[in-house]
Protein backbone atom coordinates (compact mmCIF):
# COMPACT_ATOMS: atom_id res chain seq x y z
CA UNK A 1 0.00 0.00 0.00
CA UNK A 2 1.36 3.32 -1.19
CA UNK A 3 1.04 6.56 1.09
CA UNK A 4 -2.03 8.72 0.25
CA UNK A 5 0.07 11.78 1.38
CA UNK A 6 2.31 11.47 -1.16
CA UNK A 7 -0.47 11.83 -3.97
CA UNK A 8 0.32 15.38 -6.14
CA UNK A 9 -2.30 17.33 -7.57
CA UNK A 10 -1.30 16.31 -10.98
CA UNK A 11 -2.22 12.53 -10.45
CA UNK A 12 -5.35 13.66 -8.31
CA UNK A 13 -6.63 16.41 -11.26
CA UNK A 14 -6.19 13.24 -14.05
CA UNK A 15 -8.02 10.81 -11.99
CA UNK A 16 -10.71 13.16 -12.03
CA UNK A 17 -10.94 14.27 -14.55
CA UNK A 18 -11.59 10.65 -16.05
CA UNK A 19 -14.15 10.17 -13.26
CA UNK A 20 -16.30 12.50 -14.79
CA UNK A 21 -16.12 11.43 -18.25
CA UNK A 22 -17.25 8.08 -16.96
CA UNK A 23 -19.81 9.95 -14.86
CA UNK A 24 -21.33 10.51 -18.10
CA UNK A 25 -22.31 7.36 -18.20
CA UNK A 26 -24.92 7.57 -15.75
CA UNK A 27 -28.15 8.98 -14.83
CA UNK A 28 -29.29 11.86 -12.25
CA UNK A 29 -32.13 9.97 -10.28
CA UNK A 30 -35.78 11.74 -11.20
CA UNK A 31 -37.91 10.17 -8.67
CA UNK A 32 -36.81 12.67 -6.09
CA UNK A 33 -37.44 15.91 -8.06
CA UNK A 34 -35.06 17.94 -5.88
CA UNK A 35 -32.78 15.28 -5.96
CA UNK A 36 -33.39 15.98 -10.27
CA UNK A 37 -32.18 19.42 -10.32
CA UNK A 38 -28.36 18.42 -9.89
CA UNK A 39 -25.92 19.53 -12.47
CA UNK A 40 -24.69 15.79 -13.99
CA UNK A 41 -21.19 17.83 -14.11
CA UNK A 42 -20.88 18.36 -10.23
CA UNK A 43 -17.73 16.01 -9.32
CA UNK A 44 -16.09 16.32 -5.50
CA UNK A 45 -13.57 14.78 -3.77
CA UNK A 46 -11.99 15.17 -0.08
CA UNK A 47 -9.51 12.70 1.96
CA UNK A 48 -9.08 12.86 5.36
CA UNK A 49 -5.47 11.58 6.30
CA UNK A 50 -5.02 9.60 9.84
CA UNK A 51 -1.77 11.75 10.05
CA UNK A 52 -4.08 14.91 9.74
CA UNK A 53 -3.41 16.04 6.42
CA UNK A 54 -6.76 16.54 3.67
CA UNK A 55 -6.74 16.11 0.18
CA UNK A 56 -9.50 18.26 -1.49
CA UNK A 57 -10.48 18.60 -5.63
CA UNK A 58 -13.84 19.56 -7.58
CA UNK A 59 -16.89 21.03 -6.86
CA UNK A 60 -16.24 20.56 -2.91
CA UNK A 61 -18.71 23.76 -1.79
CA UNK A 62 -21.78 21.30 -3.14
CA UNK A 63 -23.99 20.43 -0.35
CA UNK A 64 -26.09 17.37 -0.90
CA UNK A 65 -27.91 14.61 0.55
CA UNK A 66 -26.45 11.44 2.40
CA UNK A 67 -29.56 9.84 1.53
CA UNK A 68 -28.16 5.55 1.90
CA UNK A 69 -24.13 7.05 3.06
CA UNK A 70 -26.47 7.36 6.35
CA UNK A 71 -27.01 3.66 6.68
CA UNK A 72 -23.92 2.18 8.17
CA UNK A 73 -23.69 5.54 10.81
CA UNK A 74 -27.14 4.58 12.16
CA UNK A 75 -25.73 1.33 12.35
CA UNK A 76 -22.67 2.55 14.32
CA UNK A 77 -24.69 4.78 16.84
CA UNK A 78 -27.12 1.66 17.71
CA UNK A 79 -24.14 -0.80 17.55
CA UNK A 80 -22.58 1.68 20.35
CA UNK A 81 -26.24 2.30 22.32
CA UNK A 82 -27.34 -1.14 22.16
CA UNK A 83 -24.02 -3.28 21.58
CA UNK A 84 -24.02 -5.68 18.69
CA UNK A 85 -25.82 -8.74 20.21
CA UNK A 86 -28.96 -6.45 20.35
CA UNK A 87 -28.75 -4.71 17.11
CA UNK A 88 -28.22 -8.11 14.89
CA UNK A 89 -31.04 -9.36 16.49
CA UNK A 90 -32.74 -6.50 14.56
CA UNK A 91 -30.94 -6.74 10.97
CA UNK A 92 -27.95 -9.19 9.78
CA UNK A 93 -25.36 -9.20 7.95
CA UNK A 94 -25.95 -11.29 4.76
CA UNK A 95 -25.07 -9.92 1.87
CA UNK A 96 -27.75 -9.45 -1.11
CA UNK A 97 -28.56 -10.34 -4.80
CA UNK A 98 -31.49 -8.02 -4.71
CA UNK A 99 -31.97 -4.26 -5.46
CA UNK A 100 -32.00 -2.12 -1.82
CA UNK A 101 -35.64 -2.20 -2.10
CA UNK A 102 -36.69 -5.07 -2.49
CA UNK A 103 -39.90 -6.46 -0.86
CA UNK A 104 -39.87 -9.59 -2.61
CA UNK A 105 -36.23 -10.63 -0.91
CA UNK A 106 -37.68 -9.28 2.74
CA UNK A 107 -40.72 -11.50 2.51
CA UNK A 108 -38.62 -14.44 1.39
CA UNK A 109 -36.58 -13.93 3.94
CA UNK A 110 -39.29 -14.05 6.46
CA UNK A 111 -39.33 -10.39 7.34
CA UNK A 112 -35.71 -10.67 8.97
CA UNK A 113 -33.73 -7.92 7.14
CA UNK A 114 -30.49 -9.19 4.91
CA UNK A 115 -28.57 -6.47 6.21
CA UNK A 116 -28.37 -2.84 7.07
CA UNK A 117 -27.68 -1.09 4.51
CA UNK A 118 -30.48 -2.15 2.11
CA UNK A 119 -34.19 -0.09 2.74
CA UNK A 120 -35.64 -2.48 5.22
CA UNK A 121 -32.57 -2.90 7.22
CA UNK A 122 -32.27 1.14 7.71
CA UNK A 123 -36.28 1.72 8.49
CA UNK A 124 -36.20 -1.22 10.93
CA UNK A 125 -33.05 0.39 12.35
CA UNK A 126 -34.72 4.11 12.03
CA UNK A 127 -37.71 2.86 14.44
CA UNK A 128 -34.99 1.85 17.21
CA UNK A 129 -33.18 5.38 17.04
CA UNK A 130 -33.30 6.94 20.44
CA UNK A 131 -36.17 9.76 20.44
CA UNK A 132 -40.03 10.17 20.86
CA UNK A 133 -40.87 11.30 16.91
CA UNK A 134 -38.52 11.31 14.38
CA UNK A 135 -38.08 14.92 14.68
CA UNK A 136 -36.40 14.43 18.08
CA UNK A 137 -34.80 11.45 16.59
CA UNK A 138 -33.07 12.93 14.09
CA UNK A 139 -32.14 15.61 15.80
CA UNK A 140 -30.38 13.58 18.49
CA UNK A 141 -28.58 11.31 16.19
CA UNK A 142 -27.68 14.72 13.75
CA UNK A 143 -26.13 16.29 16.87
CA UNK A 144 -23.94 12.91 17.92
CA UNK A 145 -22.74 12.89 14.64
CA UNK A 146 -21.67 16.52 14.56
CA UNK A 147 -19.89 16.45 18.15
CA UNK A 148 -17.55 13.59 17.26
CA UNK A 149 -16.64 14.28 14.10
CA UNK A 150 -16.42 18.30 13.88
CA UNK A 151 -18.74 17.90 10.32
CA UNK A 152 -21.96 20.14 9.93
CA UNK A 153 -24.46 18.12 8.99
CA UNK A 154 -28.16 19.84 8.60
CA UNK A 155 -31.54 18.07 7.50
CA UNK A 156 -32.39 19.72 4.06
CA UNK A 157 -36.10 20.75 4.58
CA UNK A 158 -36.58 21.26 0.87
CA UNK A 159 -35.10 17.80 -0.20
CA UNK A 160 -37.15 16.40 2.94
CA UNK A 161 -40.61 17.90 1.10
CA UNK A 162 -39.64 16.51 -2.01
CA UNK A 163 -38.68 13.07 -0.62
CA UNK A 164 -42.04 13.62 0.78
CA UNK A 165 -44.51 14.56 -2.04
CA UNK A 166 -43.04 11.69 -3.81
CA UNK A 167 -42.99 8.54 -1.13
CA UNK A 168 -41.43 5.70 -2.48
CA UNK A 169 -44.60 3.13 -2.33
CA UNK A 170 -41.80 0.52 -2.25
CA UNK A 171 -40.23 2.00 1.14
CA UNK A 172 -43.97 2.08 2.27
CA UNK A 173 -44.49 -1.60 1.63
CA UNK A 174 -41.46 -2.92 2.98
CA UNK A 175 -42.44 -0.90 6.59
CA UNK A 176 -46.17 -2.07 6.62
CA UNK A 177 -44.94 -5.62 6.07
CA UNK A 178 -42.06 -4.78 8.77
CA UNK A 179 -44.62 -3.64 11.27
CA UNK A 180 -47.65 -6.38 10.28
CA UNK A 181 -45.13 -9.27 11.60
CA UNK A 182 -43.88 -7.16 14.88
CA UNK A 183 -40.45 -5.60 13.65
CA UNK A 184 -41.43 -2.00 14.09
CA UNK A 185 -42.96 -0.36 16.90
CA UNK A 186 -44.37 2.72 15.10
CA UNK A 187 -44.57 2.76 11.39
CA UNK A 188 -45.03 6.16 10.83
CA UNK A 189 -42.32 7.34 12.76
CA UNK A 190 -39.79 4.75 11.34
CA UNK A 191 -40.72 5.89 7.81
CA UNK A 192 -40.16 9.83 9.00
CA UNK A 193 -37.41 9.15 10.57
CA UNK A 194 -35.81 6.89 7.87
CA UNK A 195 -36.48 10.10 5.35
CA UNK A 196 -35.36 12.70 7.84
CA UNK A 197 -31.83 10.82 8.53
CA UNK A 198 -31.56 10.13 4.59
CA UNK A 199 -32.03 14.03 3.89
CA UNK A 200 -29.20 14.84 6.51
CA UNK A 201 -26.90 16.61 3.91
CA UNK A 202 -23.23 18.58 4.12
CA UNK A 203 -20.18 18.81 1.66
CA UNK A 204 -17.83 16.21 0.80
CA UNK A 205 -15.29 17.42 3.70
CA UNK A 206 -18.18 16.96 6.18
CA UNK A 207 -18.57 13.01 4.52
CA UNK A 208 -14.82 12.32 4.86
CA UNK A 209 -14.94 13.43 8.87
CA UNK A 210 -17.97 11.09 9.33
CA UNK A 211 -15.80 8.40 7.55
CA UNK A 212 -12.79 9.11 10.26
CA UNK A 213 -14.85 7.32 12.06
CA UNK A 214 -14.54 3.94 10.47
CA UNK A 215 -10.97 4.98 9.08
CA UNK A 216 -9.15 5.67 12.53
CA UNK A 217 -8.92 4.53 16.14
CA UNK A 218 -11.50 7.15 18.44
CA UNK A 219 -10.68 6.85 22.31
CA UNK A 220 -14.77 6.83 22.67
CA UNK A 221 -16.23 4.25 19.62
CA UNK A 222 -15.79 0.55 20.53
CA UNK A 223 -13.37 -1.04 18.06
CA UNK A 224 -15.41 -3.97 17.22
CA UNK A 225 -18.22 -2.04 16.37
CA UNK A 226 -16.20 -0.26 13.69
CA UNK A 227 -14.89 -3.75 12.37
CA UNK A 228 -18.63 -4.78 11.90
CA UNK A 229 -19.61 -1.57 9.88
CA UNK A 230 -16.59 -1.65 8.18
CA UNK A 231 -17.45 -5.47 7.30
CA UNK A 232 -21.18 -4.76 6.51
CA UNK A 233 -19.86 -2.23 4.14
CA UNK A 234 -16.97 -4.13 2.24
CA UNK A 235 -19.62 -7.20 1.54
CA UNK A 236 -23.49 -4.85 1.43
CA UNK A 237 -22.74 -1.32 0.82
CA UNK A 238 -22.72 -1.30 -2.98
CA UNK A 239 -26.12 -3.60 -2.77
CA UNK A 240 -25.86 -6.17 -5.66
CA UNK A 241 -22.51 -4.88 -6.25
CA UNK A 242 -20.57 -5.03 -3.61
CA UNK A 243 -18.66 -8.47 -4.42
CA UNK A 244 -17.94 -7.19 -7.66
CA UNK A 245 -16.11 -3.82 -6.18
CA UNK A 246 -14.59 -6.05 -3.60
CA UNK A 247 -12.62 -7.69 -6.02
CA UNK A 248 -11.76 -4.34 -8.07
CA UNK A 249 -11.35 -1.64 -5.18
CA UNK A 250 -11.06 -3.64 -2.11
CA UNK A 251 -12.17 -1.11 0.35
CA UNK A 252 -15.20 -1.08 2.57
CA UNK A 253 -17.88 1.68 0.80
CA UNK A 254 -21.33 2.94 1.26
CA UNK A 255 -23.30 4.79 -1.57
CA UNK A 256 -26.08 6.82 -2.08
CA UNK A 257 -29.11 8.16 -4.75
CA UNK A 258 -27.68 11.88 -3.73
CA UNK A 259 -24.78 10.35 -5.40
CA UNK A 260 -22.62 10.80 -2.15
CA UNK A 261 -19.77 8.18 -1.91
CA UNK A 262 -17.78 7.20 1.09
CA UNK A 263 -14.83 4.90 1.11
CA UNK A 264 -12.42 3.28 3.70
CA UNK A 265 -9.17 2.41 3.70
CA UNK A 266 -8.55 1.25 7.33
CA UNK A 267 -6.32 3.00 9.84
CA UNK A 268 -5.52 4.93 6.86
CA UNK A 269 -7.82 7.63 5.52
CA UNK A 270 -11.25 8.24 4.48
CA UNK A 271 -12.74 9.40 1.04
CA UNK A 272 -15.35 10.85 0.09
CA UNK A 273 -16.32 12.05 -3.32
CA UNK A 274 -19.85 13.78 -4.95
CA UNK A 275 -21.00 12.88 -8.20
CA UNK A 276 -24.53 12.59 -9.06
CA UNK A 277 -24.80 10.13 -12.06
CA UNK A 278 -25.95 6.86 -11.43
CA UNK A 279 -25.78 3.46 -12.19
CA UNK A 280 -28.65 1.05 -12.92
CA UNK A 281 -27.82 -0.26 -9.23
CA UNK A 282 -27.72 3.51 -7.43
CA UNK A 283 -23.96 3.79 -7.40
CA UNK A 284 -22.44 6.94 -8.34
CA UNK A 285 -21.04 6.03 -11.79
CA UNK A 286 -17.94 8.86 -11.76
CA UNK A 287 -17.29 8.36 -7.81
CA UNK A 288 -16.66 5.05 -8.27
CA UNK A 289 -14.31 5.15 -11.10
CA UNK A 290 -12.51 7.83 -9.33
CA UNK A 291 -11.98 5.63 -5.98
CA UNK A 292 -11.28 2.34 -8.39
CA UNK A 293 -8.43 4.46 -9.87
CA UNK A 294 -7.18 5.66 -6.64
CA UNK A 295 -7.30 2.32 -4.87
CA UNK A 296 -5.45 0.33 -7.59
CA UNK A 297 -2.94 2.89 -8.87
CA UNK A 298 -1.78 3.56 -4.91
CA UNK A 299 -2.70 -0.55 -4.14
CA UNK A 300 -5.24 0.95 -1.22
CA UNK A 301 -7.00 -2.52 -1.20
CA UNK A 302 -7.43 -4.40 2.45
CA UNK A 303 -6.76 -7.33 0.85
CA UNK A 304 -2.95 -6.90 -0.35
Amino acid sequence: MKDLTTLTATELSVWVQQAKTQAEAGRVPNHIPQLAIADPGWFAVHICCASGQTIASGDTTCVFPLMSVIKPFSFLYLLELWGADQVLQWVGVEPSDAPFNSLEQLISDRGYPRNPMINSGAITLADKLPGKDASDRTHTFCHWLNQFTGCHLTLDEVMLASVRASRSSTNQAIAHHLHTIGHLENLEIALDTYEQICCLSGTVADLALLGKLFACDHEILKLQNRRIVNAVMLSCGLYEASAQFAVKIGLPMKSGIGGGLLAIVPNKAAIACYSPPLDSVGNPVGAIAFVEALSQSLQLSVFL
